[in-house]
């Protein structure tokens, strides 16, 4: 019961938003709102205590405004819009998720990439993590980094055994973390286009694909020159599979992002709110044609989509209410910071245009180091950053500083969930994989991608 009550109340937020964002509808706004308190209401009794402190942290900011703004309420309302947001959105991307979970031609695509020779593994593997996460988004590092864990495991040799899982892994993480750069269906862009003013990802996805190459050739660069010394014989490796195996995939991709990069077009809309839709009819699709072979395809949907909505999303419920939380603090932080940062005399606007965005790779995860969640460091600092506008420069610019920081918070940050399913199918911890796994890649990917988002702010027209 718990559960499908917490299905139906995010149900609500989803449909609220949808309304707000796509129909302008009146009232929309502040129930979606409502609905988002309402979640993490009936969420908190099995909350754990790190997410109930999150939540203590949300309500103090929110009594300090009542204390300290007029506008108290409008303001809390648009940190709960902010919450229903990353709820709707989270949703969204869960229910792909589920479908291409346990489909067995993503599987064979996987086996297919994870049995690749040693040749080719890094570049295989680390295309695959970035594949395979524009659909599973951390489910790609589970799937694939469970497939390679399983092939890796049936090699005798133990020093061979670990060299190999370690760089496959690393190869799958740094191909997820490059996603982040660019991809419409990750957070870090969604984010990123919510609190920058003016911004699209059509307008930013040709100089942040670029980005994501030039992370991807850093980290194969360095599995290439930095290679783990290894004198013993290295038995053959014959791939599980063939390249068709990859079609699946492909076709998807082609279908979603096409249909989300058109939509978005013709809309006008910003790119998350497309994918809030888009998505799931996607997945319902997908869901059709599974069940086309059962008596009954459209009860079958119907049965499976129930599934997603009442009990497999509800099992995320600790995941959402930190990473709602996560864009709530933000918000109303930011909110209140403003009058104090004017207060003291700040003013970020006469800061050079180059440190602000090039300090920006480096800042996330400097934050990320110390705890700081992305979507909490993003929705906090950026709207305190001088609009794209006062520093005359393209909005495109400032969203691929803030996804290139992102990408490497994703690799090195001990508390972010990628490094902690890296650490543990690599039987190790999560610091060690972010501070000493990836030491020597973050310091060549920070360097290039500096130089890569001042170039572009450079080229990109304002």
């Amino acid at each position: 019961m718990p559960d499908r009550l917490l299905g139906s109340v995010l149900l609500l937020v989803a449909a609220a938003t949808v309304l707000r964002d796509w129909f302008a509808v009146p009232g929309a706004a502040p129930i979606a709102a409502l609905l988002t308190l309402a979640f993490l209401i009936v969420a908190l009794p099995k909350a754990s205590a790190s997410r109930r402190t999150f939540m203590a942290i949300g309500a103090a900011l929110a009594l300090l405004a009542f204390a300290t703004r007029k506008d108290a309420i409008p303001l809390i309302l648009d940190g709960l819009g902010q919450g229903a947001f990353i709820a709707t959105f989270f949703i969204a991307l869960a229910t792909l998720r589920t479908p291409a979970a346990t489909s067995p031609a993503i599987a064979r695509c996987g086996e297919y990439l994870a049995s690749q020779p040693p040749g080719k593994r890094y570049l295989a593997l680390t295309s695959g993590g970035h594949l395979f996460s524009l659909i599973l988004n951390y489910g790609a590092i589970q799937l694939l980094g469970g497939l390679t864990e399983s092939i890796t495991a049936k090699e005798r040799d133990p020093v061979l055994r670990e060299i190999r899982n370690r760089r496959m892994l690393l190869a799958i993480q740094r191909g997820f973390c490059a996603s982040l750069c660019w991809s419409p269906l990750a957070f870090a862009m969604a984010i990123s286009t919510s609190v920058v003013p003016g911004s699209s990802w059509s307008g930013a996805a040709i100089f942040a694909i670029f980005n994501a190459a030039l992370l991807t050739f850093v980290g194969w660069a360095l599995d290439t020159i930095v290679k783990p010394k290894y004198s013993g014989p290295r038995p053959r490796v014959v791939p599980i599979g063939n390249w068709r195996d990859l079609k699946p995939l492909l076709l998807l991709l082609v279908v979603i992002f096409s249909g989300v990069g058109l939509l978005e077009l013709l809309t006008g809309l910003r790119i998350v709110s497309v994918v809030m839709v888009f998505v799931p009819l996607v997945a319902i699709a997908w869901l059709y044609i599974e069940a086309r072979e059962s008596p009954a395809p459209l009860r079958e949907t119907g049965t499976r989509l129930t599934t997603i909505l009442f009990t497999e999303i509800p099992a995320y419920r600790s995941e959402m209410v930190l990473l709602v939380m996560a864009g709530i603090i933000g918000s109303l932080g930011s909110d209140l910071a403003v009058p104090l940062i004017e207060t003291a005399g700040i003013d970020p606007s006469g800061l050079p245009p180059a440190l602000v965005i090039g300090s920006l790779v480096w800042i996330i995860p400097l934050l990320g180091q110390l705890g700081m969640n992305p979507i909490l460091a993003v929705s906090l600092f950026a709207p305190l950053l001088p609009t794209p506008e006062a520093m005359d420069v393209a909005p495109a610019a400032v969203i691929c500083a803030i996804t290139a920081g992102w990408s490497l918070a994703g690799a090195t940050s001990p508390f972010t969930a990628t490094t902690m399913l890296i650490g543990r199918l690599g039987h190790t911890t999560a610091l060690e994989v972010g501070v000493r796994w990836n030491r020597q890649f973050f310091l060549f990917a920070a360097l290039c991608l500096t130089a890569s988002v001042l170039l572009i702010m450079a080229l990109a027209p304002a």
